[in-house]
């Protein structure tokens, strides 16, 4: 989450079960820019920064491989700019809402109005009115505090060509996220 000041924030990239936070110590750097949220039900791992700096120092092939995945971290927000920049809401919500799904099990995703324009930098009525949009399509079903999904094909559509590019690089640099 990027954050200019407490009331002006953005998400700018997920991460799921595929991914690491601290990039910046896989950088070289001993502290993050942006903050980190789960904002969904979780298992999580962490390591100690000592621990894990010491690692990498003495693993060239775990450095070689975290440096890959934040090239691709580093694309997905890229790509997250252009889209919040470019895009209609709906076409943003269906690109996250595919992205979540690939980093959960199931098709249910616990998450509210008020935090889907938090992740998505818009009003929360903006919101609520894109996800009647894409429930009047057949794609979801949106009930109080979560989204299902029910056409992940036709979300994917309906991101507009920005749901793919990043996840075929993730495959390139590290493998399928299933």
């Amino acid at each position: 989450m990027a954050k200019l000041r407490t009331d002006v924030d953005a998400e700018v990239g997920i991460i799921g079960f595929e991914g690491m936070t601290g990039s910046a110590l896989v950088m070289g750097d001993d502290r993050p820019a942006h903050n980190c949220y789960i904002q969904l039900d979780a298992e999580v791992f962490s390591i100690d920064v000592v621990p894990f700096t010491s690692v990498l120092s003495e693993s060239p092939t775990l450095r070689a491989f975290l440096l890959r995945y934040v090239h691709y971290f580093h694309l997905q927000a890229s790509f997250t700019g252009l889209i919040n920049a470019r895009l209609k809401l709906e076409n943003r919500l269906a690109r996250w809402l595919v992205m979540c799904s690939d980093r959960v099990d199931g098709e249910r995703l616990a998450i509210t109005h008020e935090f889907l324009s938090v992740i998505l930098g818009a009003r929360r009525p903006g919101v609520t009115v894109a996800l009647q949009t894409l429930e009047g399509r057949g794609l979801i079903r949106s009930d109080r505090g979560e989204v299902i999904i029910r056409d992940r094909a036709g979300l994917i559509k309906m991101a507009n060509g920005s749901y793919g590019k990043p996840e075929a690089e993730y495959a390139r640099l590290v493998g399928h996220i299933h």
